[in-house]
């Protein structure tokens, strides 16, 4: 026995193996495709045996759905809610404005989103003679 003779067993092996494989890899698509055809009859037999779908319905003088219908009544408008505004006054500030106004001198920062185009950049700084939009 040489030296090398082990690598002969194993390329046998290795080659039975691959014989193995790529045997079941065949039957594994006979298997597929079997399957895909089956599935396949399966569907057109059900389909020619489901009961045919009946026609719609077409309604008559006398069916409900000639009869009339009152339409809904419109909705009433609803009553637009008054603007609350607040002209501002010499002293004021808007911590101030919040705290008389809004019950809570915190919201000062909610007045000044709302009024940001009317005082400006700086939201320390109120003339007196402004209108300030107030929040509900």
């Amino acid at each position: 026995m040489g030296l090398f003779d082990f690598l002969k067993s194993d390329k046998k092996k290795h080659e039975a193996a691959e014989k193995a494989a790529a045997a079941a890899s065949a039957d594994y698509a006979a298997k597929y495709t079997d399957a895909v055809s089956a599935t396949k009859a399966a569907a057109e037999r059900m389909a020619a045996a489901a009961p045919p779908k009946p026609a719609p319905h077409t309604p008559t003088p006398t069916s409900a759905a000639h009869k009339a219908v009152p339409a809904a009544p419109a909705p009433k408008p609803v009553p637009a809610a008054k603007k609350r505004t607040y002209t501002v006054r010499a002293g004021d500030s808007l911590s101030a404005i919040a705290r008389r106004e809004l019950g809570n001198e915190a919201r000062w920062r909610e007045l000044y989103a709302m009024n940001r185009g009317v005082i400006g950049s700086n939201p320390d700084l109120v003339h007196p003679g402004q209108v300030l939009t107030l929040p509900h």
